[in-house]
């Protein structure tokens, strides 16, 4: 991986999603709704706080989280689609 996220930000790979209904028809690109779980692929140090020290993350890498809809920058790296997001756009992990 190329990308080192800084801060409290964390690389995500959009988990994949049905491109099918149960009744068998395809979905173009323009009525998919956009994913909002993901795999976190690499994490950055941490927020430092108002009075100097950084705080530790709570995602690591490989955790499955939900993450806001329309959060985050979308980056494009070696034909690989990933999303750059704030710890704070994490709503949820999902624990096995």
């Amino acid at each position: 991986m190329k990308l080192k996220p800084l801060g409290d930000r964390v690389v995500v790979k959009a988990a994949p999603h049905e491109e099918m209904t149960k009744g068998g028809l395809v979905l173009p690109d323009t009525v998919k709704e956009k994913p909002i779980e993901g795999i976190v692929i690499a994490v950055g140090a941490g927020k430092i706080n108002d009075d100097g020290k950084r705080q530790p993350m709570d995602l690591k890498v490989d955790d499955r989280i939900i993450y806001s809809k329309y959060s985050g920058t979308e980056v494009k790296l070696d034909g690989e689609e990933y999303l750059v997001l704030s710890e704070r756009d994490v709503l949820a992990v999902i624990e096995k």
